[in-house]
């Protein structure tokens, strides 16, 4: 008798997995504006109608000038933040964490210090608070107008198309285990044409 219990639990586990990864499959087909999971990304609002980003200069830690449009291609989490912004401080190492998971193969976390800092301050910042992102600047306050940014932290999830499809205000957990398979999810789900 115990022979046959065990095989019987391993059916109904086997099972079990097959559902739950069908569960899955069918979720992560849905594209993020059908949905976001709440938990950590509660604060993460899918737009109605995925709209096109302006194409905002800005800088590096060395000075050399970027704009948004050299990450298309895969997905972007644009993080506008300041070095005064304690909400910021917070969520920086977990963007960190983020990046670190998901990879930069197919999504890019892009923090934008929007504060008036130099880059030296920033990348000093950065590592003081162990947070292992790159140092891009906006000393010319473009992206607060761009993205019509009324407070701090603003995060913007960009689609490999360039068109914001959620934001969210205000710290988010961005490496809690939920969020991290999110975004493994959405990064290697398929994203047609516009």
């Amino acid at each position: 008798m115990p022979q046959t219990r065990r095989v019987l639990l391993a059916w109904l586990a086997a099972i079990a997995i097959v559902v739950i990864a069908a569960l899955v499959y069918v979720r992560l087909e849905r594209p993020v504006h059908g949905g976001v999971p709440s938990g950590a990304l509660a604060k993460l609002v899918p737009d109605a109608q995925p709209k096109a980003i302006a194409d905002v200069a800005f800088t590096d830690g060395s000075g050399k000038g970027h704009k948004l449009s050299e990450f298309r291609g895969h997905y972007m989490l644009l993080n506008e933040w300041a070095t005064w912004c304690a909400p910021c401080v917070r969520e920086l190492p977990a963007l960190s964490h983020l990046q670190a998971a998901v990879g930069t193969q197919r999504l890019s976390v892009v923090p934008v210090n929007v504060g008036h800092s130099t880059a030296a301050e920033t990348a000093a910042f950065l590592k003081a608070h162990k947070a292992q992102l790159p140092v891009y600047l906006d000393n010319n306050s473009a992206f607060l107008h761009a993205f019509g940014a009324y407070g701090l932290p603003l995060t913007v999830l960009v689609d490999p198309h360039g068109r914001e499809i959620a934001r969210a205000t205000g710290a988010v957990h961005w490496d809690a285990p939920d969020a991290i398979a999110w975004f493994r999810a959405l990064s290697e789900a398929r994203h047609p044409a516009p």
